[in-house]
């Protein structure tokens, strides 16, 4: 499911895709997973680019689960980064209910006091541009973010809380 065209730094397209359980700890396994790919793509742990990646992606992953969920089935993730030196990377987080849909970018509402209500709000500073669709291959909906990243030689990684 995944493809790695070259090295980190003169690949045109790298792709990620992954099913997982429609639970916490599938959430977390996607959040890991994408932070993971991020990492051997040239976008190190540490960087914005890659902390508001993964962010973005447990968000996404957190919504699928707690609002797309339906008992059996999965929810899907596909990360992918296109372009160089420039590179955007995008992810999409699909699940089977289709009833449940966020709002639209642009017409989200500010978080009240209670629990919740702030993930897409997040996604909306972090990301370059979202949205969502419905799914075509079966039913559900996507919810899609992209971010544009820094080019490898000019990303680096913030100091540790040990170096400083």
């Amino acid at each position: 499911m995944m493809s790695n065209l070259g090295s980190p730094t003169d690949h045109l397209a790298t792709d990620f895709a992954m099913r997982f359980t429609s639970t916490p700890r599938g959430a977390r396994l996607a959040r890991r997973l994408v932070g993971v790919r991020l990492q051997e793509w040239g976008i190190p742990y540490g960087t914005d680019a890659h902390d508001n990646i993964v962010l973005i992606a447990a968000e996404l992953a957190a919504n699928a689960v707690r609002h797309g969920h339906v008992a059996g089935r999965h929810f899907h993730v596909r990360l992918s980064l296109v372009g160089s030196p420039s590179r955007t990377a995008r992810i999409e987080v699909s699940d089977t209910r289709g009833e449940r849909v966020p709002p639209r970018p642009g017409e989200l509402g500010e978080p009240g006091v209670g629990d919740g209500g702030r993930g897409l709000i997040l996604v909306s500073r972090l990301a370059a541009a979202w949205d969502w669709h419905v799914r075509g291959e079966g039913p559900g909906k996507t919810v899609w973010a992209e971010c544009v990243t820094a080019t490898t030689s000019t990303t680096t990684a913030r100091p540790s809380a040990a170096s400083r």
